[in-house]
């Protein structure tokens, strides 16, 4: 590296660190965390350990505002007064290291995460109980995004007037003899556990009340032990958790409730309870049994192992599995002779499913669906790759999930993904940025190259958060300089040195025969991202470093690879699709050739997974070949569509892998072409709706964005067009609506029933831009309601 970017790298990592510093010191600063202490039992766990705290408190009078500031390692539920405040508190930890000065030691000590909860509604005047369960992981996975501290741990801070509560030696806490911790883990990739429950040990009091309850004797319960304090090890210093809580939908009935027959004795066999579509949910069940039935509660999802095992005591009961699994349907087999009352299902969401997508064609309208429940499923702590085998932050799997979570999913969605880049780039180690953290930097080159390209700037266009970006670019563009120029032009083409290293690229047929060519254009397109970034930061030194590599990439490209289409290999043997779908993506082919790939490479050729399969598709978009790409993408997911019983999407082709992976991308393809809708400015101040419609004649959507749902209806016909649309009604923001030509000549349009543009000219009255390409007639707006209709010669 030279002097000079060896300097740039030093003030970037001052720059970074100084963040880093105030970020953390405002997050510490912000609650009163004074002589709060982390509390536990005596001992520092053990995994797998359910704990139960109780503070009993006298309030004179309730202010209008109490907040509780919560930590724990690993996840808790709140109750004040017998009511329950927060289903599910707490993130897997690790939002920022905490000293990388250990990571030499192979020590990857994390800051933790804080919840704040609103608490004043469950407030009395008088005597009140906090009631808080905690559950401690106690371990970590080489494939997971938890941070083990090592200690099973609650923080806790509240200011109700002038009384300042706080989690100390005064709590009373005990394990919670109800559940189980000497199971093993429920598989070596998941930090999560199966539950089991022995209601026989319910830690109810002699009056029978739950230990949550107001009034319930724990005059025999231990006291709390003190940990520590803010910021000591292991918990270090704590960030305030930035992703809105859950959505808890709360208990809900089966799909198939009627057909269960409720209240029913049960004969042993095995009950299927049916989910509307594939959900992350916790089980919940109401009988009447004898002591010591066991019950057994999974999902129909093969790949599931988390399950519920529940034994009886005597008499009417009710319980929930507090941790959730996923599929089509809840399996419970219940022992013979039990009566079973209720049998429901919690689902948990992140955020709301605020899109939508409807067309007058019931394959894509069902595929969008599909897509849409498989991104919502592989959503929680993070975004990951199943929520079955892994849940792990492949970052090439939420490079595919970006592209089309800006029309699906409101903020949560949005701070989601803002909490994937800062974990990404915060646990980046030797300036490699890791494609799978952060428990290790195991480098994918092309997830890492896609995450730059597809993540970060994505990001930033449709959120303008440019704080984030501040943070995670000097990281991005010293990944992209670990890529040594060679003589012919091309960067040399990057190996993992990851000690378990792997040089994967796709799932689908022959995933790794054209690597060069593919590498090259994911990291031209990672340059061409980046270079945006720059500018947008005012990094003039870095934009001539990115111009000279593009330049010098551009025809080095095709002289190197070009052979009636990109290639590495031997094209007579085998013409792969993915290189050349990238080439088109990237900018990096010449558009020339755009028609011979799509003819030549991409009709005939379907070699890739769904990782790849959408890019594939959107390079027919770009290359203006809408038709071919609807048809390749109805014919490589057919057999998943009209497979009945089925709302996700698999990894592989035609049915392969987790039937819910997160990487099946054609809903950006519904929604930023075939609607047309895209943001041309940062932060939706500016967005276009150019829709391409081809065969379909009416389309509805909506689209959750930071400026404010946007909400479309299209109809077409022989002689009109009409576009009624529902904008944020925000004043600095503008869009572009093209009325397509589609081979047609426009007489006029009409404005909420006013004409204002006929014969080729605009109204005088109109105070908007007008311009035109082959395809559409364009008119920039004010963002606002719009009746738009065209009429057709």
């Amino acid at each position: 590296m030279s002097i000079k970017l060896k300097s740039i790298q030093f003030i970037q990592n001052t720059t970074i660190f100084l963040l880093l510093a105030i970020s953390a010191s405002a997050f510490a600063s912000n609650p009163n965390w004074e002589n709060a202490q982390w509390i536990w039992q005596q001992e520092d766990g053990p995994s797998n350990t359910w704990m139960s705290f109780r503070k009993t408190i006298f309030i004179n009078e309730i202010p209008e505002t109490v907040e509780a500031n919560i930590s724990v390692d690993s996840k808790f539920w709140l109750w004040i007064n017998g009511d329950m405040v927060l289903f599910e508190g707490g993130l897997s930890r690790g939002p920022s290291q905490a000293g990388a000065w250990n990571r030499k030691e192979k020590i990857t000590p994390a800051n933790s995460w804080y919840e704040t909860v609103n608490i004043q509604p469950y407030l009395k005047k008088g005597e009140n109980t906090i009631a808080i369960l905690v559950w401690y992981w106690g371990r970590e996975t080489h494939k997971g995004t938890h941070i083990d501290s090592g200690q099973g741990g609650l923080l806790f801070s509240s200011e109700i007037g002038n009384q300042h509560i706080i989690s100390d030696s005064t709590w009373k806490a005990i394990q919670h003899p109800g559940y189980d911790n000497t199971m093993e883990p429920a598989s070596k990739m998941l930090v999560q556990y199966s539950v089991k429950f022995n209601a026989q040990n319910p830690m109810n009091d002699w009056t029978n009340k739950a230990w949550y309850m107001p009034n319930y004797n724990d005059s025999q319960w231990p006291l709390a032990v003190s940990k520590g304090k803010l910021g000591d090890a292991p918990w270090y210093n704590l960030e305030k958790n930035f992703v809105p809580k859950l959505v808890n939908h709360g208990l809900q009935n089966y799909a198939n409730h009627e057909e269960l027959k409720l209240p029913f004795v049960s004969d042993g066999t095995t009950i299927k309870a049916k989910l509307p579509f594939n959900k992350q949910v916790t089980p919940y069940l109401e009988i009447e049994a004898k002591a010591g039935d066991t019950i057994f509660i999974t999902t129909d999802n093969n790949r599931n192992s988390i399950n519920a095992t529940y034994i009886t005591k005597d008499g009417q009961q009710a319980f929930e599995s507090f941790s959730w699994f996923n599929g089509h349907e809840v399996l419970y087999t219940i022992p013979a002779g039990v009566k079973v009352n209720a049998l429901k299902y919690r689902w948990m969401s992140v955020g709301e499913m605020a899109g939508s997508f409807k067309i007058d064609d019931p394959f894509y309208n069902r595929l969008w669906d599909m897509g849409n429940n498989t991104l919502f499923v592989c959503a929680r702590d993070n975004f990951m790759d199943c929520p079955d085998r892994e849940r792990a932050l492949w970052i090439g799997d939420v490079a595919d999930q970006t592209g089309y979570l800006f029309y699906a999913m409101d903020d949560a969605g949005r701070k989601l993904l803002k909490k994937a880049i800062l974990q990404t780039v915060y646990f980046s180690e030797n300036d490699v940025i890791g494609a799978l953290g952060p428990l290790r930097v195991r480098e994918l080159v092309c997830q890492s190259l896609q995450f730059i390209a597809q993540v970060v700037w994505p990001y930033y266009l449709n959120t303008g958060d440019k704080e984030t970006l501040e943070i995670a670019y000097p990281f991005l563009y010293r990944y992209l300089d670990l890529f040594p120029m060679k003589e012919n032009g091309l960067p040399e083409y990057r190996k993992s040195k990851s000690p378990d290293s792997w040089n994967w690229l796709d799932w689908g047929v022959n995933g790794t025969i054209d690597e060069q060519p593919i590498q090259m254009a994911f990291y031209y397109l990672a340059l061409k991202e980046a270079k945006k970034m720059a500018k947008v930061l005012g990094k003039e030194d870095h934009l001539e470093w990115y111009d000279e590599r593009m330049t010098s990439m551009k025809s080095a490209y095709e002289n190197e690879f070009w052979k009636n289409g990109f290639y590495s290999s031997n094209p007579e043997k085998f013409k792969d699709d993915r290189a050349n779908a990238i080439a088109i993506i990237s900018g990096i082919a010449n558009p020339e050739y755009h028609n011979q790939i799509v003819d030549n490479v991409l009709i005939p050729n379907r070699f890739s997974s769904p990782h790849f399969e959408w890019m594939a598709e959107e390079a027919m978009f770009i290359t203006g070949r809408p038709e071919a790409s609807l048809q390749r993408m109805k014919e490589q997911y057919q057999s998943q569509v009209d497979k009945e019983g089925m709302t996700t999407l698999y990894e592989k082709f035609p049915n392969g892998g987790s039937y819910n992976h997160a990487w099946n991308g054609s809903n950006t393809i519904l929604s930023k072409y075939v609607a047309g809708v895209a943001p041309t400015k940062v932060g939706w101040s500016e967005y276009q709706i150019m829709p391409t419609l081809v065969h379909f004649n009416h389309l509805e959507k909506t689209i959750p964005t930071v400026m404010g749902e946007i909400k479309i209806e299209m109809e077409k016909k022989d002689s009109t067009y009409t576009l009624n649309l529902k904008s944020p009604d925000v004043w600095e923001t503008t869009v572009i609506v093209g009325i397509p030509k589609a081979g047609k000549e426009i007489s006029k349009v009409e404005f909420n029933d006013v004409v204002l543009w006929e014969r080729g000219k605009a109204n005088k009255t109109m105070d908007t831009g007008v311009s035109e390409d082959d395809k559409f007639l364009k008119f920039r707006l004010k963002s606002q309601n719009w009746l738009i209709k065209a009429t057709y010669k």
